[in-house]
């Protein structure tokens, strides 16, 4: 009995000991956190935060981008714009590509995905085939369709032409001419919505499948029951992507169609091109620019507290 009590004051003597070697680990672990992430967090200070920043008290001025900032005219930008039927009709058309887009265009990239999956004999070479429109710019895209959908020569009312049917200026009629650029973006960006399901379908283990059939499922209850529930993480960050990109798309409609005709496929981002840029009207653009960012990040901090909460909590603690 005589021995333990310097065995519990030696003990506690190594405890402080124990904690002033840890500490200086602690310390050097967290200086080396931080020295890696500061480039990082540097650059998106200055270049996402800042200009942000920036743009929204711009949106305060009448301003034309050559001058001083002087002419102050509060939300007034804002009213115009939200006032203006030019752009709540091109927040219709984001809107129903958003729509769209997660009605048509993810079920499809789905569908592929289930086929060219995992049995499908050469299955790597479809995949290549359906990604590979994803590769190519915007740019490169819209003017390979320009002379698809042309009138006069175009190939695709070659086709019409062949089969009896009467050409049609696609990109011409405000009726049809969203949906012609809808096609288009479906066709480029479903291979990499298809990679994303055949990504997360690998994840899934073939056993557990295997498991329901042997005890009488059907192929459509393990698909509705097992399979898609298992995917569901990689089908929200599918459709999170596609909305996002819905509500900012740019490049195609303005090499296509510029947002005509007469509005017909305006988007809020070519909006704020005509009446920001070629009209100088800065002041008024970074009003725009600052609703768009708004909404953009309404809905990114809306979807991600509903429906992506537990997959952000998941992957947070499977990387701790």
């Amino acid at each position: 009995m005589s021995g333990l009590p310097a065995a519990r004051r030696g003990l506690a003597g190594d405890v402080p000991r124990l904690g002033l070697r840890l500490q200086p680990r602690a310390l050097a672990r967290a200086a080396t956190i931080t020295v890696l992430l500061l480039p990082a967090a540097a650059l998106y200070v200055l270049l996402v935060l800042l200009p942000v920043v920036q743009s929204a008290y711009y949106s305060l001025f009448r301003w034309n981008g050559l001058g001083p900032l002087q002419d102050f005219v509060g939300l007034d930008n804002y009213g115009r714009a939200l006032g203006d039927g030019v752009f709540l009709g091109a927040v219709g058309h984001n809107l129903l590509i958003a729509v769209l887009s997660v009605g048509i265009q993810l079920p499809l990239a789905l569908g592929l995905a289930l086929a060219v999956g995992r049995r499908l004999p050469g299955r790597v070479v479809f995949r290549t085939i359906f990604f590979l429109p994803f590769v190519l710019s915007d740019v490169v895209t819209g003017v390979l369709w320009l002379e698809i959908f042309n009138p006069q020569v175009g190939a695709l009312n070659a086709i019409i032409r062949a089969v009896g049917g009467r050409p049609q200026a696609y990109l011409g009629n405000p009726e049809s001419v969203l949906l012609a650029v809808f096609a288009v973006m479906t066709w480029k960006y479903c291979g990499f919505h298809l990679i994303l399901y055949v990504a997360g379908l690998q994840q899934i283990p073939s056993e557990v499948e295997e498991a329901a059939r042997i005890d009488g499922a059907s192929s459509l209850q393990v698909l509705w029951r097992i399979t898609l529930p298992l995917l569901g993480s990689t089908i929200r960050l599918s459709v999170f992507l596609s909305v996002i990109g819905s509500l900012q798309y740019f490049d195609l409609i303005w090499v296509m169609t510029g947002g005509g005709p007469v509005g017909a496929s305006e988007t809020m981002v070519t909006y704020l091109v005509k009446f920001g840029f070629q009209r100088l009207a800065l002041g008024y653009g970074s009003a725009v620019a600052t609703i768009i960012f708004g909404l953009c990040l309404a809905f990114s901090l809306g979807y991600q507290r509903t429906l992506m909460r537990g997959d952000v909590a998941g992957a947070v603690s499977r990387a701790v």
